[in-house]
């Protein structure tokens, strides 16, 4: 199954098998259960660390499960782990043959010392790029903690459950039986879920941290290339960031940040994030924001508050908060959310193989989005509120070849449609005629453009009226010695080129502030 090429770069990987453990296999006679079989001979053709029995009785057909001798490890794949979980795959592989983690030894006590039972299953599908981060961060808890327990299920491959749980969206995470969560998450986002006290010392810790010479809000390119610059002035920098790679983690193909002719979305972040740790960055992960307390007084620190309950304070701030995905804002988009209206298509479209779809928007992203999704679904019909579409030409040729999609402009999507359980279909205004016409579908993926994150700076900053922070050429605020980068500020053309530059700017503008504000009268 694996080609020489790929079986070259495993073996070197499985040389770092320290531990030997077994690969137990459960099997039908079905074509799946075939191509299983056909990789894990291969894994284990590779070293003599890992040995495999094909007789193991899950009820899950195909899927296989990683047993060390003497340790109590729960961990599984239904499933064919390749495509964006071949990472995953090898991860496993190395962890459970003693190879350690790259983890933080403060996380891995915290992992260990957990206490309960916590049976985690995950439903993932092979086109997903965020679903590995999801699989990778409860393997590896499952393989510190016998009280954690995992598998992760493709659901593509076992629809029956997908439709039985009525899963719209991948990743989604069900811990013992109940749901437990939906999309990206980390080892450290899922303590702080699942383990009580995590919160409040995290708030501790953030109070007892010094003042910082300059606070990046934000992880995203722009909040990055912030760090970067101002640390490389040898100051005290420190950056808080919800998740570090904002929506660079989101996005799928790049192939426009100048002299990487193409690179993937959580690739580029996690080369950010290497980048800035290279560099003396306090990197506080999990924390959003939610109030901005601007200095009253020259001389006097800003403190940025989190929803964790903690603070910081520092002499200058970066506020580099990016945006997310706009939203309809129709009835029955909140109430079926992930349960039939989607915002990836790379992630979800595979669970919707044969059925019917819609996309809105007719830029560049919804375009995209039907090209895609039109090899995977029965139908697509796009929705775009404007006259025509708007993408590039190339794609709109290539749209308009597709024999299984409609086109739909001047429409004005008022309404999602469901059965109290998942969509079943849209209603839109038909601008031109006014009437309202509805499609029946199954799914609905918007593609409508960004919303800035900037709610929680109402009220303390200048703000347009879409939520952008208003900023100058220097990348200067309303207020002294708070300084905005990136996709939530007012520069137009939201690309990460953009907005990596901008950080730059904003950092030394901030950098200028602090010579200027402490130089002697």
């Amino acid at each position: 199954m694996l080609d020489a090429n790929l079986k070259t770069q495993l073996k070197a990987y499985l040389e770092k098998v320290t531990q030997p453990f077994e690969i137990v296999a459960s099997l039908d006679d079905s074509d799946k259960s075939r191509e299983l079989s056909e990789l894990l001979h291969d894994i284990v053709g590779l070293t003599d660390k890992i040995t495999l029995r094909e007789d193991g009785s899950d009820e899950r057909v195909p899927s296989f499960s990683l047993n060390r001798p003497g340790a109590d490890i729960g961990l599984r794949f239904a499933g064919i782990p390749m495509g964006h979980e071949f990472t995953s795959l090898i991860l496993a592989l190395l962890q459970v043959g003693g190879h350690p983690s790259k983890l933080e030894p403060e996380v891995i006590e915290q992992v260990k010392g957990i206490q309960g039972r916590f049976e985690f299953e995950t439903y993932f599908s092979l086109s997903c790029q965020n679903c590995p981060d999801v699989v990778q961060a409860l393997n590896l808890m499952a393989v510190l903690n016998p009280n954690i327990r995992h598998v992760a299920i493709d659901g593509a491959l076992f629809q029956d459950e997908v439709e039985r749980r009525q899963i719209m969206s991948v990743p989604s995470i069900y811990l013992n039986g109940e749901v437990f969560g939906a999309g990206r998450m980390g080892v450290e986002e899922i303590l702080a879920r699942i383990d009580t006290g995590a919160a409040a010392r995290e708030a501790e810790k953030l109070a007892a941290k010094q003042a910082f010479d300059v606070l990046v809000v934000g992880g995203g390119p722009a909040g990055a290339a912030a760090a970067i610059y101002a640390a490389r002035k040898g100051i005290r920098t420190g950056v808080a960031a919800e998740r570090f790679g904002g929506q660079v983690l989101d996005t799928m193909a790049i192939e426009n940040f100048i002299s990487v002719k193409e690179t993937e979305g959580p690739k580029l972040a996690r080369a950010l994030e290497e980048h800035v740790k290279q560099y003396e960055v306090d990197i506080m992960n999990l924390q959003r924001a939610s109030a901005l307390v601007p200095a009253k007084n020259a001389g006097e620190l800003h403190e940025v508050k989190f929803e964790g309950g903690g603070s910081l304070k520092a002499k200058t701030v970066i506020l580099a908060t990016g945006a997310r995905w706009r939203e309809m804002g129709v009835p029955g988009e909140q109430e079926y959310k992930a349960k039939g209206v989607c915002f990836c298509p790379h992630c979800d479209g595979p669970l919707f193989k044969g059925k019917r779809v819609a996309v809105i928007g007719g830029g560049n992203s919804g375009v995209e989005a039907a090209i895609d999704l039109a090899g995977i679904v029965a139908h697509v019909t796009l929705l775009e509120f404007d006259s025509k579409l708007r993408a590039d030409a190339v794609l709109q040729r290539k749209l308009y070849s597709l024999p299984n999609v409609d086109v739909i402009t001047s429409a004005l999507t008022s309404e999602v449609k469901g059965d109290g359980q998942k969509v079943t279909g849209l209603v839109y205004k038909d601008r031109n005629s006014e009437a309202f016409k509805s499609v029946e579908l199954e799914g609905i993926f918007v593609q409508i453009g960004l919303l800035p994150n900037s709610e929680w700076l109402k009220g303390s900053i200048e703000l347009t009226p879409r939520g952008e922070i208003i900023v100058d050429a220097r990348g200067e605020t309303s207020l002294p010695g708070i300084f905005a980068a990136g996709d939530v500020t007012t520069v137009p053309y939201k690309q990460i080129v953009i907005a990596v530059g901008e950080g730059a700017k904003a950092s030394l503008s901030a950098f200028d502030h602090l010579i200027r504000s402490s130089a002697p009268a």
